[in-house]
Order: structure tokens, then C-alpha cells, then sequence
């Protein structure tokens, strides 16, 4: 009897400390809801491995969400984008400016590409990304590997999408905003692991 109890005991040990999803899952949490990203480490391993080093790390409590792209705050000539952006660019810049920028990982290299809810990393020139981030509000192929949105063709680093609660990421995007800024910024949290 001991021996079956004990083979019970450790069989659902061994179960409840398996991973609860393939890929890693992490909470957004923001004062206008929770948004589920689903990371993809095995296909953009320096790019999804710096964004859960920082989400571990704690570094996006108190962040937020400060920009938004759409079709009517872009200028006329600009190929268009629509986005939600947010980090610790706003709300903690003197750590920001410390962290050192990640290789670049093109959507060629990756094979994920700027569709709905795909989560990316904001950047200027490639191997400058860092703490920031942006999500895709529909497809934005522009952002992809030899696409329109960035002057040297490299695009941007996709590394996950949003599993669940894009319509609070819809939210977001509506909300107000002043020459691209939200007025007030969207808070988050904090981001943490599933």
C-alpha cells in the first residue's frame, strides 16, 4: 500500500511540475487589462531571451504603454503602420539608457512575421533594440525583412504574439492621443511569467 501511495504521490508531483505551455507565456498586466504573449525562444533566441531576462529580472513594473501609431497621426508620405508600443522608456529612462542593445534578428532568420498581435522589439538602428517593445495592430508586413517601414530593409525583431486579450490591446490603441503619444499613458503593472 505504501509503495502505491508513493507512486501516486510522485506521479502527480511529476505532472504539476511540468510546463503548463510549450513556449512561454507571460502576463502584460495594465490598468485596462491583461494581455497573454506566447514567446518563442527556439525561433528568436536573443530576442525572446533579453525580453524574459527583463520580465524575470522585474524590470517592467511600473512601466507602460506611451505610443501609438495609426492611420491618422502619421505623415501623409509615410508608409502607414498601426501599433501599440510601450517599455520602461517613460517611466524609468536612466535604466533604459544602461542597457546594452540585442542582435538583430530579421523576420528572414526567424520566419515570424509582423501579423496581428504579434509582439516585436522597438529599435533604431539593428543591434539597438532593447526594454522596448510594440505590438501589431493587424498585419504590418512593412516591418517585416525588406519591407517599407525602416530605411535599411532589416525590419524589425518579432518574437512572440498575443494568445489572448487582444481586444484589451484594441482598447489601448483607441485610447487617446496627442502627436503619437497616449495622453495619459496606458500603465502596466508589471509583466510576469505563466
Amino acid at each position: 500500500m505504501r509503495k502505491l501511495l508513493l507512486f501516486i504521490l510522485l506521479t502527480t508531483l511529476l505532472f504539476a511540475c511540468k510546463t503548463k505551455y510549450k513556449h512561454p507565456h507571460v502576463l502584460i498586466q495594465t490598468n485596462a487589462g491583461d494581455i497573454e504573449v506566447e514567446v518563442y525562444p527556439d525561433q528568436a533566441p536573443k530576442s525572446a531571451g533579453a525580453f524574459l531576462s527583463y520580465v524575470d529580472s522585474g524590470l517592467y513594473k511600473n512601466s507602460s504603454f506611451y505610443r501609438v501609431l495609426n492611420t491618422d497621426n502619421q505623415p501623409s508620405n509615410a508608409f502607414k503602420a498601426e501599433l501599440i508600443q510601450g517599455g520602461i522608456w517613460r517611466t524609468n529612462y536612466k535604466k533604459r539608457s544602461t542597457i546594452p542593445g540585442i542582435p538583430h534578428e530579421t523576420t528572414q532568420q526567424t520566419h515570424l512575421l509582423h501579423k496581428n498581435g504579434t509582439i516585436s522589439l522597438a529599435r533604431l538602428e539593428p543591434g539597438t533594440a532593447g526594454t522596448e517593445f510594440f505590438i501589431c495592430i493587424g498585419d504590418q508586413p512593412g516591418f517585416d525583412f525588406g519591407g517599407e517601414n525602416n530605411p535599411d530593409g532589416q525590419g524589425y525583431a518579432a518574437f512572440g504574439r498575443v494568445v489572448k486579450g487582444m481586444n484589451i490591446v484594441q482598447t489601448i490603441y483607441n485610447r487617446p492621443e496627442t502627436d503619437q503619444a497616449f495622453t495619459p499613458q496606458v500603465a502596466i503593472f508589471d509583466i510576469t511569467r505563466l
